[in-house]
Formats: structure tokens, sequence, C-alpha cells
């Protein structure tokens, strides 16, 4: 019976060997699995430190094309605020200039300094979104329980490849006052 134990305790620890050396590929892999599923270049793209007012450009308004743009906000968990798009989904032809307002509130007794970070869905898309004016270029400074209207003027370039219809674009606020005050 002990050669049989010793036999079973050696496959085990084949077994657990295997688990081990394939658990570390798996973690050795996931830098470049998370690189290609998020398609990380675009995100970096939209960084704050990255994002740049482009100038007003006339481009060819093609009316016969038609993207639906969505506009979706939230909050960071640690942001006491509102937050919101006035406009929630916005049919537009490629070329053509938009504004859109979104509403901002503080809603404590103190002066809060916070932040928009935008992301795109499809992330491909980021590319031909053209911001020319954007309250996410810069921090944003409330007073207490200040309300505030935010524009965002932006045209969709007509190069964007014909098979994207929709693109979502996302704010995140973030609470950044505890940093900007050590700056």
């Amino acid at each position: 019976m002990n050669d049989d134990v010793a036999v079973k305790n050696k496959k085990l620890g084949r077994k657990l060997a295997i688990i081990a050396i394939a658990m570390f590929g798996f973690g050795y892999a996931l830098v470049p699995l998370y690189d290609v599923l998020c398609e990380w270049k675009w995100i970096e793209r939209d960084r704050p430190d990255a994002i740049k007012a482009i100038p007003e450009i006339a481009y060819p308004v093609d009316v016969n094309r038609n993207i639906n743009v969505e506009f979706v906000t939230t909050l960071n968990e640690n942001t006491p605020m509102v937050f919101s798009a006035e406009t929630k989904q916005l049919q537009v032809h490629t070329g053509e200039y938009h504004t859109v307002n979104f509403y901002a509130e503080n809603k404590t007794n103190k002066p809060m300094i916070a932040r928009a970070i935008p992301s795109f869905s499809p992330a491909l898309t980021s590319t031909y979104f053209e911001k020319v004016e954007c309250f996410c270029f810069s921090e944003q400074t409330f007073a207490p329980h200040e309300k505030k209207t935010m524009p965002m003027r932006f045209v969709i370039n007509p190069n964007l490849p014909k098979d994207y219809k929709t693109i979502t674009l996302s704010y995140t606020f973030f609470d950044n006052t505890e940093t900007a005050v050590k700056k």
C-alpha cells in the first residue's frame, strides 16, 4: 500500500506543478491579452493630459450618413456631485458640428475640483470624434453647491469607417480636490 500512496503522491505532485506553471503562464499572458482586448493604445490617447482641442475644420457634411451618438455620464464612487448630459442621444451627420451641454452640481458645502475622463465605445471611434471645445480638457472648479452647464463641441470626421453607426461617449467625473490641493 505504501508504494501505491507514493505513486499517487507523485501523480498529484506533477498535476500541481503543471497547474502552477499554467497559472504563471496565464498571469504572464494577461498583460498582452489586456492590451489586445482593451485596445490600450486608444485608451492611452484619451488620458486627460493627452487631450487636445482641435481647430474647427470645414469638413464636407454627408447628409446621407447618420451616426447615432450616445452620451453616458457616471461619477466615481467618491465624487459627491450630480452629473448628466442634457442630451442622451443625438443623430448626426459626419462633418457636421454639434454642441452638447452637460450639467454638474457640487453637492457639498466645500469647494471642489473635479475632472471628467472620456472614453469611447468602440474605442477606434475616438480617433474620428474630434472635440473643438470640452469641459474635459481641464479640471473644473466648483464652489459649494455650485451648478454648472458645461458645453462640449464636436464633429465626427467623415473618414470614420462606414461600418460604424453608433458611437458611445462616456464621461466619468472624479473628485480631484485633495490631489489638486497637494500640487
